[in-house]
């Protein structure tokens, strides 16, 4: 993502605060089995064997390969190929900041958000983590969640480039993508290239702090690699891209950053052939913040086709 702080006159662009996190001894965390814990899914005698979602409503922590994770959960559970909406907030938030958004949209759907080791309420990582191993902790929450019911991702910032690096490998239960202004795949060579290494000032500080960022130094202790675009099968896919430029603090490479973002907007696109790019003009980053109307129907018009889709 991209902030401006007036203090430090920098901006990062894959955190909402610019904090540095000492980053601790490295854990396994590819090796987490988020089926260790007999608590990661509720189990129905009558079920066959099969995992089933747990129908709570409100907020309770549940234990993931060991840690414990918080995860709220509103609406009624679903039925048929009805899908669960599972929120991603972008990195520094917790799942408070979606709690607006996941009230709405459980009128009409079963919606759940979580924190994230090293957010909110959740556990802290025991060290660095990866794409890999978060992977794991988002499987044991829709294990948890959503069962067998299919699923629909909708992240915000950083939570969007999990969702769309998740979905294409777990192409079983994810049937739909809403991505909000999701942080680009390739937002590390974007900065570098956009910020050479003989910037100064506020400009020098800015890469210097998302390449700490970007190497796990953040409250989730994630190593954020470039990647490729996956592809995730013929499913809908909403890009939603912010409207406003919000990168003032940087005039002389501020507008290279507001073009590599939008061109890695759009390569979120090739996740589906049902993929399409939209742009909610009167937003910052924040959109479901900005116009919450725009995430809100973009999010139920997935939703519906997921369904549909399932039929």
């Amino acid at each position: 993502m991209i902030r401006t702080f007036k203090a430090a006159a920098v901006i990062t662009l894959c955190t909402a605060v610019g904090m540095g996190v000492a980053a601790g001894p490295a854990a396994a965390a590819e090796e987490w089995d988020p089926f260790a814990n007999a608590n990661v899914a509720s189990w129905d005698p009558f079920s066959g064997g099969k995992r089933v979602a747990d129908p709570f409503v409100g907020t309770k922590k549940i234990k993931v390969a060991g840690k414990s994770v918080n995860v709220s959960c509103s609406g009624r559970p679903a039925k048929g190929r009805k899908p669960v909406i599972v929120l991603l907030a972008g990195m520094g938030d917790g799942l408070d900041k979606l709690a607006k958004l996941q009230k709405t949209l459980s009128k009409k759907n079963r919606v759940c958000s979580y924190d994230r080791l090293g957010e909110g309420a959740s556990d802290k990582p025991s060290g660095k983590q990866t794409f890999a191993g978060t992977g794991k902790i988002l499987t044991g929450v829709l294990d948890r969640v959503a069962g067998r019911q299919p699923v629909v991702l909708a992240g915000h910032s950083l939570g969007g480039l999990i969702a769309a690096r998740y979905a294409p490998e777990h192409r079983d239960r994810v049937k739909g993508l809403v991505l909000l202004d999701a942080t680009p795949s390739t937002m590390l060579r974007d900065v570098k290239k956009a910020i050479p290494a003989s910037a100064k000032g506020p400009a020098a500080e800015l890469r210097a702090q998302n390449l700490a960022v970007f190497q796990g130094q953040n409250p989730e202790m994630l190593v954020v690699p470039d990647g490729k675009v996956g592809y995730a099968g013929n499913i809908p896919v909403e890009v939603i891209k912010h409207g406003k430029p919000y990168l003032a603090a940087l005039p002389t490479y501020g507008p290279k950053l507001e073009r590599a973002w939008t061109a890695g907007q759009r390569k979120w696109l090739a996740l589906s052939r049902q993929s399409r790019l939209t742009v909610a003009k009167k937003s910052e980053h924040y959109i479901y913040v900005d116009q919450p109307e725009v995430a809100v129907k973009a999010i139920q018009t997935v939703a519906a086709k997921a369904a549909r889709h399932g039929r």
